[in-house]
């Protein structure tokens, strides 16, 4: 027996080769439109933040110099009401600071919910708005998906704080640097230079945060998987039979130890900056005091001077920083959100015509021209000058080993993506001059990956044609000719059951009228429900509509379909060949290319490649039944 492979050990993050980081030449452009965003989402709630915000920049030299006003006032053994005055102020202002604080809080928070649901609504509009499927099979554009998932929420949330908190700062920073001035020349000059190299480090670092949450995406993604498939009920009976699980693990933490040594570099890195930083901060704190302090003994500052000129040392280093860390939190933030508006304002993947052509009611029928297709330059040839035509009301299959091209057929005549060269017709109108909705609407389908959605039974088969959710009948109706109707009849809730068990509550978790589970027969008649449910459409495609059903079942499907869809157009895909026998013309595939086409009677006469792959499949079934019946008493 072979060895099961050692998981691989970490080590340095990979960097996929085609991906390349965001465009970080248009951050005016990109805050612009985080601004945008949230302006649109929540104006009211913007404002009043804004408002708090910058105030809260004010308030600390106002309570810098109140203070100088009320110590002045004291050592100078000032009336009365000369120290009270200033001492309310102080007051006043100290009340208004927290309130400032607290409100300001409360409205960020409501502010972030709002334009967390603004930017989710308008990233996945966009992504519903792709036309086909090449983004989503990109493996570089799934990573910019994913940190646009990430941080299209928050990020134009963080663009705002850091620009109103760098607005607060330099109105901080002005105060307490006039109020330096006044009190020394050069020492404002040299705190104002301590916090050039401030800037600078913290916008290398946000550079370097940015580029690193890039350049773990694939690593993520990758552990992720793993753990997906340590997980999920999918993968779980080939996990615990083969025992694999182990060297799941293995991997899964591999790439997490990877993606760890990568961030303790980074955070090393950030704190030898930091610390450099924080030295540099106190000795010009340092030296600035001893000044003041020598200024004070030789009678050139008041004990109130040098209360605010401590005060504005320490105000306008905070400020600084705080402005250089909202710089840096800006620059992170606006990559980032680069992500998201590189999705959002992707547009569709596959030209639209601006005057898309009628396409007609499905009269001729539908012709394959020379169409060649490969998924990129860098790929073989799925499809290889594939001629085929489909006449309306008739069936056609398609038949052929795995890889033959049969389901990148399907892709084309749904629009999924257009052929490299060549042409798909729809009663002579090139499918690439129509609206893909419109194409869309007059098609039925099953594909062979059918989805199983966590909803209830009339929900996942009313997905089909949205617009019968609430009409009842429509929906038991095609339950009924899916042979799936008294499943669901005895479900707890009957149609409005759910059909899964991932929300449940801890108290609820054995109880069934929480949610049911489908077999894999029953989900798959499910999905053929929801074909059904679109039945009187110009096109019906079945690709393996019933790989996951028994034999009789097959039987009594291919039954109903051939009842139902008689007279009408339709397109099937199955490698259990005694399914495609009554069709009309059958079309085998064979290296990208249509090798054999007629109809069964035809092709079994021609003994070619589907008589053969028909022959082994009935001889498999003949010597299964022969040992059947040997086995009879």
């Amino acid at each position: 027996m072979r060895p099961v492979p050692k998981p691989a050990a970490p080590g340095p993050v990979p960097r996929t080769p085609q991906q390349s980081a965001p465009d970080g030449s248009a951050p005016l452009r990109l805050a612009r439109s985080a601004c945008a965003l949230v302006a649109a989402a929540a104006p009211v709630l913007l404002t009043g933040y804004a408002v708090l915000t910058l105030a809260a920049g004010v308030l600390p030299v106002a309570t810098a110099w109140l203070t100088k006003l009320v110590l002045d006032a004291l050592a100078d053994a000032a009336p009365l009401a000369q120290v009270v005055r200033p001492a309310m102020g102080l007051a006043a202002a100290g009340v208004a600071l927290v309130l400032t604080g607290e409100v300001a809080q409360y409205l960020r928070a409501q502010l972030g919910r709002e334009v967390a649901v603004t930017a989710q609504e308008r990233l996945y509009r966009a992504v519903d708005g792709f036309v086909g499927l090449r983004r989503l099979e990109d493996p570089a554009f799934l990573d910019r998906l994913r940190l646009a998932q990430q941080s299209g929420g928050a990020s134009p949330g963080q663009v705002l704080d850091a620009v109103l908190t760098a607005a607060g700062s330099v109105f901080t920073v002005t105060g307490f640097l006039g109020s330096l001035f006044v009190l020394s020349p050069l020492m404002t000059l040299l705190v104002t230079a301590a916090s050039v190299p401030v800037l600078a480090a913290e916008l290398w670092l946000s550079r370097l945060r940015a580029r690193m949450a890039w350049d773990l995406g694939p690593v993520e993604r990758r552990e992720f998987f793993y753990s997906t498939l340590l997980s999920r009920m999918e993968a779980a009976k080939e996990v615990r039979l083969f025992g694999t699980g182990a060297f799941l693990r293995g991997r899964m933490v591999a790439d997490r130890r990877a993606v760890n040594e990568a961030r303790r570099g980074l955070d090393l890195r950030e704190a030898r900056v930091q610390t450099a930083l924080g030295l540099l901060a106190a000795l010009v704190s340092g030296g600035g005091l001893l000044w003041a302090v020598a200024a004070a003994r030789d009678g050139r500052l008041s004990v109130g001077d040098v209360t605010i000129f401590v005060a504005a040392i320490v105000g306008v280093q905070s400020a600084l920083a705080s402005l250089a860390t909202a710089f840096a939190r800006t620059h992170q933030a606006l990559l980032l959100f680069g992500h998201y508006t590189a999705v959002v304002d992707a547009g569709p993947d596959l030209p639209v015509p601006r005057e898309p052509r009628t396409l007609p009611a499905l009269r001729h029928g539908i012709e394959l021209k020379d169409v060649w297709f490969r998924y990129s330059d860098d790929h073989p040839w799925v499809l290889r000058g594939i001629d085929l035509f489909l006449p309306h009301g008739t069936s056609l299959a398609l038949v052929g080993l795995n890889g033959a091209g049969k389901s990148t057929l399907i892709k084309l005549i749904c629009r999924f993506y257009d052929p490299t060269r060549g042409a798909v017709l729809w009663d002579g109108v090139d499918l690439r001059d129509t609206d893909p909705a419109a194409l869309r609407s007059r098609l039925g389908a099953v594909f062979q990956d059918y989805m199983n959605y966590d909803m209830t039974a009339t929900e996942n088969i009313a997905l089909g044609d949205i617009s019968a959710s609430p009409d009842h009948s429509r929906v038991a109706a095609a339950a009924t000719r899916a042979k799936i109707a008294p499943q669901l009849a005895a479900l707890p809730h009957g149609y409005d059951t759910l059909l899964s068990r991932i929300f449940f509550a801890g108290t609820d978790r054995d109880d069934p009228q929480t949610g049911v589970v489908l077999s894999g027969g029953q989900w798959q008649r499910l999905a053929l429900a929801r074909a059904f449910l679109r039945d009187r459409r110009d096109l019906m495609i079945l690709d393996e509509p019933s790989s996951g059903l028994d034999a009789e079942a097959e039987a009594e499907i291919h039954s109903s379909l051939k009842r139902h869809r008689s007279g009408r157009t339709s397109l099937l895909i199955s490698h259990r060949l005694g399914a495609v026998r009554e069709a009309d013309a059958i079309a085998v595939l064979r290296d990208g290319r249509v090798a054999e086409l007629g109809s069964h009677d035809a092709l079994m006469a021609a003994k070619g490649a589907y008589a053969r792959l028909f022959a082994l499949q009935a001889a498999g079934y003949r010597d299964t039944a022969a040992a059947h019946d040997g086995r009879q008493p």
